[in-house]
């Protein structure tokens, strides 16, 4: 290795691989593979996400304890490399990774950035005589093939369950308390955005709170197939160079690190030739995505006004809402909830074409498949913290616009077709919505129902919960 200054990107050395030379920052921690690919692969100025690389740190150092263990590997340097992994695990390294993620399918270029770093430092660490190598001690017993397929599955699991999960829960214990201190309050039901039969406000706020809940569900089942490991199967599945018990051993380090119940996968073959796992995770987030935007898009309704809106709720003041029209104020946190949303659809629909492209024994969109489905675990569970605190915990009930809207409302004549006939009802919904008169007044005018059975039947109460006697 030599060292040099170049005239305008300042001191360099040059490195060696297998393909020969090249020129990196003097600073730099990784090597010749690196910079070959960071050469290569000028695309997008995307990374690889402070997640994945935690996974990919905590799993060279699983990987070296149980081949020092398996006495593969010299203990010192073992040591030497378990510590520069774990510095790598805790972010310590990040601005070392600079390769794109539009890359090698593989991301076998990432993994070699993580052996070329991590063989720096340990390095710097090690007494011992011999070198730490990349390949021949970062990455032994390991392939990308069987790395970076467990590195997604170590990382989404700990996003999952450290990040989104509890956001759910907040977001749905938000919801429940909120659906309880409305239940007295009675609005309008709304079916293809027109004016149906009473609900209580209550129940609308305990659907969401039931989406956000079946989400979180659906979401928990898949960790089951999540906490198994491709990690053994090396290049193809068959795990060569690999001892027979390396993964399950590794998986089990990962389970004790992590508190997470981490097991080799039960076919290497599938663990590595697919990406059915992260594509059934992808799609119970874009599930929820789809939920959370429905939720969103009511809270805007809900929200429309002041004045020429439904004026129903008011959701919390956060900011102006426009640079020329004074006093707008925008429901600007549903509306960044909705473009998460759009997001994590879109990242699904790249994800669902990544897990398409397991070749035989291999899938190579792994980086976007990593890239996408770590995006969206992350977006979602911020945005659900955010629309918790920002929008639902704080929103008013405009209780006297939503008594005037539900008194006048022409469809509560329904309650009155089991007696008078539906077409008795409808001539009196139109009148009533015609003369801008209650349906109960058009309906003491019009049928020889007594004025103290249309109270009873017309009781919005009784009708936003018909199953319930007194």
């Amino acid at each position: 290795m030599s060292e040099k200054t170049g005239a305008d990107q300042g001191a360099t050395r040059t490195v060696r691989d297998s393909m020969g030379e090249m020129t990196v920052p003097a600073s730099a921690l990784y090597g010749a593979t690196t910079a070959r690919a960071v050469e290569n692969f000028p695309i997008s100025g995307l990374r690889f996400s402070r997640s994945f690389l935690r996974a990919l740190g905590l799993i060279k150092a699983a990987a070296a304890r149980v081949n020092a263990d398996l006495g593969l590997l010299d203990p010192e340097l073992a040591k030497a490399i378990g510590a520069a992994a774990v510095e790598v695990a805790e972010g310590r390294w990040d601005a070392e990774f600079p390769i794109d993620i539009f890359q090698t399918g593989s991301a076998t270029s990432t993994n070699m950035n993580a052996n070329e770093v991590i063989a720096t430092l340990a390095a710097r660490r090690s007494a011992d005589t011999v070198t730490p190598h990349p390949n021949d001690h970062v990455n032994m017993a390991q392939s990308s093939n069987d790395v970076i397929p467990t590195a997604i599955h170590v990382a989404a699991y700990l996003l999952v369950a450290e990040r989104l999960l509890p956001a759910l829960s907040h977001l749905e214990a938000t919801l429940r308390r909120r659906a309880d201190e409305t239940h007295e309050v009675i609005k309008t039901g709304r079916t293809h955005l027109m004016d149906a039969t009473p609900v209580r406000l209550g129940q609308e706020i305990g659907g969401w709170a039931a989406q956000v809940r079946h989400a979180r569900q659906r979401v928990e089942s898949t960790l089951p197939r999540l906490a198994k490991l491709a990690i053994g199967g090396t290049a193809v599945g068959t795990g060569l160079n690999a001892p027979p018990d390396f993964g399950a051993r590794v998986a089990a380090v990962l389970a004790t690190q992590t508190g997470l119940p981490f097991v080799e996968a039960d076919d290497h073959f599938e663990a590595q030739a697919a990406q059915d796992t992260a594509c059934e995770l992808s799609g119970q987030l874009k599930a929820y995505a789809a939920g959370l935007m429905k939720i969103a898009n009511d809270l805007r309704l809900m929200n429309s006004g002041p004045l020429a809106g439904l004026a129903e709720i008011t959701l919390p003041a956060l900011q102006p809402g426009s640079s020329i029209m004074p006093g707008k104020i925008n429901p600007v946190i549903a509306e960044a909830t909705m473009m998460v949303c759009a997001q994590v659809i879109g990242n699904d629909a790249a994800i669902s074409v990544g897990a398409q492209m397991g070749n035989f024994q291999l899938n190579v969109m792994l980086p976007i498949i990593a890239h996408n489905l770590l995006e969206s675990i992350e977006l979602l569970a911020s945005v659900s913290n955010v629309l918790a605190d920002k929008a639902m915990a704080g929103f008013t009930v405009n209780r006297a616009r939503i008594d005037e809207l539900v008194e006048k409302n022409p469809i509560m004549v329904t309650a009155l077709n089991p007696i008078i006939g539906y077409e008795a009802g409808a001539a009196i919904a139109k009148r009533a919505y015609a003369e801008g008169r209650r349906v109960k007044d058009v309906a003491a005018a019009s049928t020889d129902l007594l004025p103290e059975e249309l109270d009873r039947l017309l009781d919005p109460a009784t009708l936003a919960e018909p199953g319930i006697k007194e």
